[in-house]
């Protein structure tokens, strides 16, 4: 007797957003010497964080306050909007797949870059939606003018930006993104994915709303914070937004002790302020590592960098080649970006072995 699947489900081809490097390493038979494809964290999580998890342990076998009270509170005190305006996940990829349930019907329209965050896409073909690509510019920008027409045109229910990007790296500054908005039919909710917020200059994000109904904005604790394993990120919105969450979230889906090592990172903000600082360092490494050999690459605004290996070709074998080396990075999947291999903001030391694996895979790659 055949399964009974849903019909929407039944429909959506078999898909997998990410390719984790566990699964590459199985496939080799060999472990990563550097993991600098996943866009995580290596430096580690506050020092308060890490001491309050060890204080926690005990309380492990406790739910956690599904309602998020404590966090979302202190998250609402720092950004200057309500304790309402605030719904806590686990992770941006979570929060996405609410979205795309809570606000759009099987059929309808939705519209982001061709090529851009692919667990989006994952979302919206789970739950029936139809996407409506617009490609990246040349300079491998968000062409966003085009991305508000197509949401125009195809009378779209959502818009989707990372802002900054991933893959590429590449932001759009505050009156870009407010004109954007400006231009979007009042029944498109634009949903801007703020993943790597704290690597962009402060003046240029647009400032907090929670009462314009247009826009949900999502935050992760993953980059800056370095909590990418304890999956926790939160949605910032209006209350009629926020509260539709309710009716669908999964209550204790966020564990108690993502909750308080959150708000212990939280009380150490020179923490993240550091790891900032120490990603930006890295990046201009990898600018210089790519001068040296003669390549273009994306300046960025996130933990990452996208060197220019010239044609999709390239970028591939690139891959192999480094992950022959012990080094996983990965590629993204559609032109124009598909000449690049992304790069995430190592240590030093991961810098340093990055550098020497990289020069030694592009001369066996120059070599043929």
């Amino acid at each position: 007797m055949p399964v009974p699947y849903a019909k929407i489900v039944s429909g959506v081809p078999a898909m997998t957003p990410f390719v984790g490097p566990e699964t590459i390493e199985r496939r080799l038979g060999a472990t990563f010497r550097l993991r600098l494809g996943a866009n995580e964290s290596s430096f580690g999580i506050s020092p308060k964080a890490k001491a309050v998890l060890a204080a926690e342990l005990d309380r492990v076998s406790w739910y956690c306050d599904p309602e998020h009270v404590d966090l979302r509170a202190r998250l609402a005190a720092d950004l200057g909007v309500g304790i309402d305006n605030l719904v806590v996940g686990e992770g941006i990829d979570g929060l996405l797949g609410l979205i795309v349930r809570a606000f759009t019907d099987p059929g309808e329209a939705i519209v982001t870059s061709a090529g851009a965050y692919p667990t989006f896409n994952y979302h919206v073909l789970g739950y029936g939606g139809r996407l409506e690509f617009v490609p990246y510019t040349q300079d491998c920008r968000n062409d966003l003018e085009a991305l508000v027409e197509a949401t125009r045109r195809s009378a779209a229910k959502l818009l989707y930006l990372a802002n900054p990007d991933n893959p590429s790296g590449t932001f759009l500054g505050r009156a870009e993104v407010e004109a954007a908005l400006d231009r979007l039919p009042e029944d498109c909710l634009f949903v801007l994915d703020e993943a790597y917020a704290e690597f962009a200059p402060p003046e240029e994000l647009p400032p907090i709303d929670a009462a314009d109904t247009r826009l949900i904005r999502l935050r992760t604790f993953s980059k800056a914070h370095g909590m990418a394993g304890l999956r926790l990120g939160y949605a910032i919105a209006a209350e009629d937004v926020i509260a539709t969450f309710q009716k669908i979230r999964l209550h204790f889906g966020v564990g108690r002790l993502s909750q308080v090592a959150a708000l212990a990172s939280l009380d150490d903000p020179d923490f993240a302020a550091n790891v900032v600082r120490q990603v930006a360092e890295g990046r201009a490494d990898y600018e210089a590592l790519a001068r040296d050999h003669d390549l273009a690459f994306i300046p960025s605004l996130t933990n990452f960098v996208a060197i220019d290996l010239e044609s999709a070709e390239n970028s591939l074998r690139m891959v192999e080649l480094l992950e022959e080396r012990g080094v996983f990075v990965r590629r993204p999947g559609v032109a124009p970006l598909d000449r690049f291999v992304r790069v995430s903001v190592g240590t030093p030391e991961e810098r340093a072995g990055f550098a020497e694996a990289f020069s030694d895979a592009l001369g066996a790659l120059r070599d043929g």
